[in-house]
């Protein structure tokens, strides 16, 4: 049996090397490549933030607009300056709630969904039939 020629593993070692170099070349490639999508997202990031900074700072500019124009000092001046002739509430008229108005509001807003009139009757016994959804299912 004869050996190989020389030039035979000469070339497999070059087409190696070019393997070997295109390799790394794409991995390189990759990891600039990642590095750029790392920096546009971190831009993007603080462009977001600058943002979320300037959206906050106006809406405390309006709730302080807001704060100052429901000041009961500066409603009575533009009162009289309207002439709308209108007075402050007395304490009889004042009702108080003592609950919280978003639990009443949706109470009263879902009070059909609740309701026994409202129940679907099963076929067989004629009596409200309830679907109970609950988290395990």
């Amino acid at each position: 049996m004869k050996p190989p020629p020389a030039h035979a593993f000469v070339n497999r070692l070059i087409g190696l090397t070019l393997l070997l170099l295109v390799f790394s070349g794409s991995l390189g490639l990759g990891a600039v490549w990642m590095r750029q999508e790392i920096s546009q997202a971190a831009n993007r990031g603080r462009l977001l933030e600058g943002k979320m900074a300037d959206v906050e700072r106006r809406l405390d500019e309006v709730n302080a607009e807001v704060a100052a124009a429901v000041n009961p000092d500066v409603l009575l001046q533009q009162n009289q300056a309207m002439r709308l002739g209108l007075m402050s509430p007395r304490e009889v008229q004042v009702v108080r709630v003592g609950e919280s108005p978003e639990l009443r509001l949706a109470t009263k807003r879902n009070r059909e969904v609740f309701s026994l009139a409202s129940a679907s009757l099963s076929d067989q016994a004629g009596e409200p039939a309830f679907r109970v959804v609950t988290a395990l299912r």
